[in-house]
């Protein structure tokens, strides 16, 4: 988990900050975490940082959380977004930006420390990064992170969100086992696998990823990539089977 925290209230901060650190303590588990007090300045941070998880109160001065996180919407699918309010009013447009949970302020030990657990097992279960050994170094990236995949002779690249690209030796079929039981995770072609939730454009005779790149797509795939990108997109899941 790599939390991004905005509230404009200073004091509401603290207060979650602090109970996340009580979480930590009992847990053992590190949560590094940015904080902010104004939208602007998480956005900024956010589209080169990437964090997993966004905690936003949804009353900001300028914009608002709820902006916010349709902006976020706009260049991170995969991220949960977790919102803050004294009023549960909000609650039904919490459900436009697909988030994660709604708390009431001042937030609960009990009802952070839940959100906290399910999330730590989660990640338990299903590791948020791929490991990478270059010729260099051997590095972890997140997979919220990886646009698309693309094999070059014997070597592959990995395009990542920010325009960065990691090559190592190998074919794809070394990766495939742990990419695409991943549901955004899907082989468009025989030379490609492209995170579909960076997927901004999708047509027969190929796609446009939200970085500007255009990949071709494979006729014979296209009707059942088409199906589960739908699903991923309305479903929450993919559909493949």
């Amino acid at each position: 988990m790599y939390l991004g925290i905005c509230d404009d209230n200073r004091e509401d901060l603290d207060r979650v900050c602090g109970l996340i650190d009580a979480w930590q303590e009992g847990t053992g588990a590190p949560v590094p975490r940015r904080t902010f007090q104004s939208s602007v300045e998480l956005l900024e941070a956010a589209r080169q940082e990437r964090f997993t998880v966004y905690m936003l109160d949804v009353m900001m001065p300028g914009m608002d959380g709820l902006e916010a996180a349709r902006e976020i919407r706009r260049f991170d699918d995969a991220a949960e977004i977790v919102f803050f309010s004294t009023s549960p009013g909000f609650a039904y447009e919490s459900y436009e930006v697909r988030a994660l949970n709604y708390l009431l302020k001042p937030v609960e030990q009990g009802a952070l420390f839940a959100l906290l657990d399910g999330l730590n097992l989660r990640e338990q279960e299903n590791p948020g990064a791929l490991t990478l050994k270059t010729s260099t170094t051997i590095v972890r990236v997140p997979y919220a992170q990886i646009s698309f995949v693309e094999v070059i002779g014997k070597h592959l690249y990995f395009h990542l969100t920010d325009g960065g690209v990691r090559e190592v030796a190998g074919a794809l079929k070394n990766f495939e086992s742990e990419l695409l039981p991943r549901p955004e995770f899907m082989r468009v072609h025989r030379s490609y696998i492209v995170n579909m939730y960076q997927v901004e454009e999708l047509r027969s005779s190929g796609l446009r990823t939200f970085q500007g790149d255009i990949l071709p797509v494979s006729r014979i795939y296209f009707p059942q990539i088409q199906k589960d990108y739908m699903a991923l997109l309305f479903d929450g899941k993919g559909g493949r089977g």
